[in-house]
């Protein structure tokens, strides 16, 4: 896909990419960590039918990095400036993961949308107290904290590779002789490949998916939720009232671990929650983990017809 800029009026930069025919507008917030190299495959098979626009939001792919942009409010200004420069029509607003948090900022400010999808975003769960206790907190956002407080190593991506919380998933007896093993195989592609995204052999398909785009991911960013800088400004409760079009929420599986830690976006009851504050809203439930569009894009692709 072709890609773009567009400069807002205090001189920084949004890079987006915009195909497909047709009236309609879909637009795509993808998720923390990645850039909208995560929808492309999600636009191919749209873009016969509809406009496609994906937008990489500040800190990640080819937009600005720079932390006091880290904001979401700031964000979803922006992003909805960008919008607004290309249609004064009703749009389609896809946000995945913190896309959605922005997605929902937008048209809960603008009120710009025909419909509003949201990829399991983690209201409630990710800011204050709460967010100690979640699998963003205690892997990306505390990865990308200690990366930031460490010199020796300088590529991030490995770096997150050998720290991630997955690493705990393995049994303990064998993990670390496991993790040093596909770390060493990580280390050979990355010094080979430094451009590209990460492969390992052996791991998982969908799981490699979260690096697609991590190659321009700012780990200030995920420090923007670490210190909960991002959203604590943000009363949640308030702003889905404000939501009136019509609200998909996709749903991925709720999981709690043994250890208490919330491996989900949300729990069925922060989904209930969101549910009230929306007027209309429904839900559609998957059995999937958080990548909704990729694990299951049969399924997510219908949701546009």
């Amino acid at each position: 896909m072709k890609d773009n800029e567009f400069i807002t009026a205090k001189g920084d930069k949004l890079r987006y990419y915009l195909s497909g025919e047709g009236k309609r507008l879909i637009v795509m917030l993808h998720a923390q960590g990645t850039s909208s190299v995560s929808y492309f495959e999600t636009a191919k098979q749209l873009e016969k039918s509809a406009r496609i626009l994906l937008i990489d939001y500040y800190g990640h792919g080819g937009s600005t990095h720079k932390a006091e942009l880290y904001k979401l409010d700031i964000i979803g200004d922006d992003v909805y400036s960008l919008i607004k420069s290309l249609t004064d029509e009703k749009i389609t607003l896809v946000g995945h993961s913190s896309g959605g948090l922005i997605a929902a900022y937008i048209e809960a400010k603008y009120h710009c949308c025909e419909k509003l999808i949201l990829e399991d975003p983690p209201f409630f769960a990710s800011f204050g107290e709460r967010r100690f206790k979640t699998y963003n907190y205690v892997d990306l956002s505390t990865i990308c904290h200690n990366f930031l407080n460490q010199t020796e190593k300088k590529d991030f991506v490995l770096y997150y590779f050998e720290n991630q919380y997955s690493w705990n998933f393995f049994p303990e007896k064998n993990r670390e002789k496991i993790r040093g093993k596909f770390t060493a195989n990580a280390r050979k592609f990355r010094e080979k490949h430094p451009d590209k995204s990460l492969k390992v052999m052996f791991w998982p398909k969908f799981a490699l998916e979260a690096f697609k785009g991590m190659n321009d991911y700012d780990a200030l960013f995920g420090e923007a939720f670490y210190t909960d800088s991002f959203h604590s400004h943000i009363d949640y409760d308030n702003l889905l009232k404000e939501i009136t079009c019509p609200t998909v929420f996709l749903k991925a599986v709720t999981n709690i671990g043994d250890d208490g830690i919330q491996m989900c976006a949300l729990t069925d009851d922060d989904v209930s929650r969101v549910g009230e504050l929306i007027s209309d809203f429904s839900v559609v439930r998957f059995k999937c983990g958080h990548g909704i569009h990729i694990e299951k894009k049969k399924e997510f692709l219908e949701l546009f017809k």
